[in-house]
């Protein structure tokens, strides 16, 4: 399945892990197993599938890619937000 990110599958990915992040928080406990999981699942894949993409672009060798990086900055910023929101406003 191809995947194209764009700012606006970022900022989606970062509704997504702070909306799961802030519900998943209180209940996780002390397990760092569970810790683990939530951040691979909830984190890192939305993260990676939404702001980075799969697969290789060519001719990409160590410059500093303005589209990833404003795709990032759409993702920490939505993910900020909302879990901003979330302890502002008791969901």
């Amino acid at each position: 399945m191809r995947i194209t990110p764009t700012p606006l599958t970022a900022a989606l990915a970062g509704v997504f892990t702070g909306l799961a992040m802030s519900w998943l928080w209180p209940r996780l406990g002390d397990d760092t197993l569970y810790w683990i999981a939530a951040f691979l699942l909830v984190v890192a894949l939305p993260a990676h599938a939404f702001v980075v993409g799969f697969g290789q672009r060519p001719g990409t060798t160590g410059a500093v890619d303005a589209a990833l990086l404003k795709r990032v900055v759409a993702w920490l910023f939505a993910a900020i937000a909302v879990i901003v929101l979330v302890r502002i406003l008791p969901l």
